[in-house]
């Protein structure tokens, strides 16, 4: 599903206000990968249909070639124990 001009075809749902919405498409921006935006803020149709295909619920999502990437996120800060290892559930950070 690439497009005519041999990149891939990136759509990027989004909704407002959505601050990872607009880092999303700030990073692809800073790759110089265009992109089709399509707001779902104000269309619940469409939101439903988005979750149908994705499995997610968050924004933005992703869609590669047709293929759902996911939402962008932050990469998460993992709590690690006094020895620096990861924690386990029951140790105190």
């Amino acid at each position: 599903m690439e497009s005519s001009n041999g990149k891939p075809k990136i759509t990027v749902y989004t909704t407002d206000p959505c601050a990872r919405c607009i880092r999303a498409k700030t990073l692809l921006t800073a790759r110089n990968l265009e992109f089709v935006e399509v707001n779902l803020a104000k269309d619940p149709v469409g939101r439903h249909e988005l979750a149908a295909f994705t499995g997610r619920m968050t924004f933005p999502q992703i869609v590669i070639d047709g293929k759902p990437l996911g939402a962008y996120a932050m990469p998460r800060r993992r709590k690690v124990n006094r020895a620096g290892e990861p924690a386990k559930a029951t140790e105190r950070a």
